[in-house]
């Protein structure tokens, strides 16, 4: 297990930047001002930033002083941070064709408001206004909230988050409050809930991050510093700087790192306390007395992040009925078989089984998660496999339940369907799977198989109500991807809304399921009629029952209908894609010497290969 107690001289010790950013998520270690100055430059000896964020900050009080933290949080992710504070005071004006915010281009802009900013009459007590004044007052800021995202979104300004600076003091009623009918906590909660649900439903990639969750964190005394607030207009202390700014850097790490899809769990000592083969069913730590508790709330956590669209997979070195009792047979585990997209409990090397689900699961390893207590585990992993993301668990059981909790990765900036269930859609998987190799043994033949499952396919064109999920599909997926072109959600509102556009998308169900939309095509429609291909992909879940085939097939028709004459496309090889390297010709496309592919729409219907098992039905 990882060791319990850091100094601060310790840190500056670590060799890797990945060491010693778990260390200190978990270790608890404050330091000042001058200490994170002197931690960036040990950080700054070691490999170079894998990628460059672009901040803007428009701001109603100081901001530049939030610099050496984010700083910090920037280097501890490997981020080269790029950032620009807006003149004192936030004002629509800043977001100007020519005004600097727009110049720099940023991947995030932050709105560091006050709530006194969002009106004037916020600076009066609000257990003084009647229910419907304060219903009216409501309504007012959420139309000035929405006019100014809509004033800044109309440029390329990145993700914008918006923050709201809590109270400096407790609300007007004290103690009362929480059973006054005017509540001014309820009234906040409530006006909080529905500036989430209006950039949500009404602004693509813009998010509420709510500073009241660190306020509640660290007590209003650890967080604000009331003197340099009354002196220079500056309201955080240390601690507060510091977590805000570990927020900010995790968005922009969410934005441009490969995303996470998977947390791989250990088993002893990391889901329950002891060894499984050695102790017990009953001398396992698990349960509601410590430090059986510990573990319990730890896989209560983890269905939190299988909630988040994560899934999961269990990795053990350990007989595989003594896991499956625990499983099956102990009252207190909360994840059981059918929380686990997949599982490993051999006696292999650790490295070798991640490799195999990997390959299980059709995902990169570098969306992979990786949690174990051993310290020799988690040095093989990182040694043989860099590209996952190694985080050990700490050795004081009271630390376990919160051990995920500053892994970047693991947040979110949207949430769809498909994210909900996307455990059950990994389990239907395994499902065919076994399904398909049974056939196999019979000789029944894949042909057979695929026609067993009685698969349909929904194939829906400009869906403004997919448009969350298409965008998190482009920042995803990479194995079946021909030109791996990254839009964010603004972007593809661009594209549904544009009339020289088409995007499609389909989704897939199956006697065992539903996929989700599980594949998106964006095309662009020349006025010559000609039709070229700028994103075509699918999700690795339903890779091999020939739904790329199917799907593209029903384009090439509709496109046939519309008029256009020919489809162009491009495979932009990565390290990722090999997958999508032979489509195009298999589909019948031609190679042409500068490298394009093309297609003429008169022969779509004559395109090599079998019958496709598929019943496509479209939506216009």
């Amino acid at each position: 297990m990882a060791k319990a107690k850091f100094s601060f001289d310790d840190l500056l010790l670590i060799g890797t930047r990945a060491e010693l950013r778990a260390i200190i998520a978990t270790s608890r270690i404050s330091f000042s001002l001058t200490e994170a100055q002197r931690l960036v430059a040990r950080i700054q000896t070691f490999e170079p930033p894998a990628h460059t964020l672009r901040l803007a900050i428009a701001h109603s009080y100081t901001s530049e002083l939030l610099d050496p933290w984010l700083s910090l949080a920037a280097a501890l992710q490997g981020v080269d941070l790029h950032t620009y504070h807006a003149p004192y005071g936030m004002t629509v004006q800043l977001a100007e064709e020519n005004s600097a915010l727009v110049k720099h281009k940023p991947d995030i802009t932050l709105l560091m408001l006050q709530r006194e900013d969002l009106h004037p009459d916020l600076h009066k007590p609000l257990a003084g206004f009647s229910t419907a004044e304060q219903e009216a007052l409501r309504a007012d800021i959420l139309k000035r909230i929405g006019g100014i995202v809509e004033r800044i979104r109309r440029y390329d300004v990145g993700q914008i988050v918006l923050t709201l600076l809590p109270a400096l003091q407790g609300p007007g009623l004290g103690l009362y409050d929480a059973q006054a009918e005017r509540s001014e906590t309820m009234w906040w909660a409530g006006l909080k809930a529905a500036i989430g649900n209006l950039l949500r439903d009404s602004f693509q990639a813009s998010l509420f991050l709510d500073l009241d969750e660190v306020l509640k964190q660290l007590g209003r005394t650890s967080f604000f510093d009331y003197r340099l607030w009354y002196s220079a207009r500056y309201p955080f202390k240390s601690e507060a700087a510091r977590e805000i700014a570990r927020h900010i850097v995790d968005l922009g790490v969410v934005l441009k790192f490969p995303k996470a899809k998977l947390i791989v769990l250990d088993a002893d000592n990391t889901l329950w306390g002891g060894i499984i083969g050695e102790d017990g069913i009953d001398g396992i730590a698990l349960g509601p007395d410590y430090p059986g508790n510990t573990f319990l709330q730890f896989q209560r956590r983890l269905l939190d992040y299988q909630q988040r669209g994560f899934i999961l997979a269990l990795c053990s070195k350990n007989n595989p009925a003594d896991v499956d009792q625990v499983l099956k047979q102990h009252p207190h585990q909360l994840l059981r078989d059918e929380h686990f997209a997949a599982r490993r409990v051999n006696w292999l090397p650790k490295p070798d089984n991640l490799v195999s689900l990997a390959e299980e699961l059709n995902l990169g390893l570098d969306s992979f998660i990786f949690v174990d207590d051993s310290d020799h585990e988690c040095a093989a992993v990182r040694q043989r496999l860099p590209q996952v993301e190694v985080v050990q668990t700490p050795s004081r059981p009271i630390d376990i339940p919160g051990c995920l909790e500053q892994v970047s990765r693991l947040e979110v900036l949207s949430l769809t369907a498909e994210d909900m269930v996307k455990t059950e859609m990994y389990a239907q998987e395994r499902r065919r799977r076994e399904m398909r190799q049974q056939g196999e043994t019979g000789g029944d033949g894949m042909s057979d198989y695929l026609t067993s499952l009685g698969m349909k396919m929904q194939v829906s064109f400009n869906m403004p109500a997919h448009l969350a999920r298409l965008s998190q599909m482009t920042l995803k997926t990479n194995q079946f991807n021909l030109t791996t072109h990254r839009y964010d959600e603004r972007q593809m509102q661009e594209f549904i809304s544009g009339a020289d556009w088409l995007v499609a998308d389909f989704s897939l169900t199956d006697v065992f399921g539903h996929s989700g939309i599980a594949g998106l095509a964006i095309i662009h429609l020349g006025s010559d009629q000609l039709a070229s291909l700028d994103t075509f992909l699918m999700s690795c879940r339903v890779i091999g029952r020939l739904a790329e085939s199917a799907f593209l097939r029903c384009l090439l028709s509709h496109l046939s209908e519309q008029g256009f004459t020919e489809l162009s496309a491009q495979y932009l090889p990565t390290p990722k894609n090999e997958l999508a390297k032979t489509f195009l010709s298999d589909q019948g496309f031609e190679l042409r010497a500068d490298g394009s592919y093309h297609c003429s729409l008169s022969g779509a219907a004559s395109l090599p290969g079998v019958a496709l098992p598929i019943a496509v039905l479209v939506e216009i």
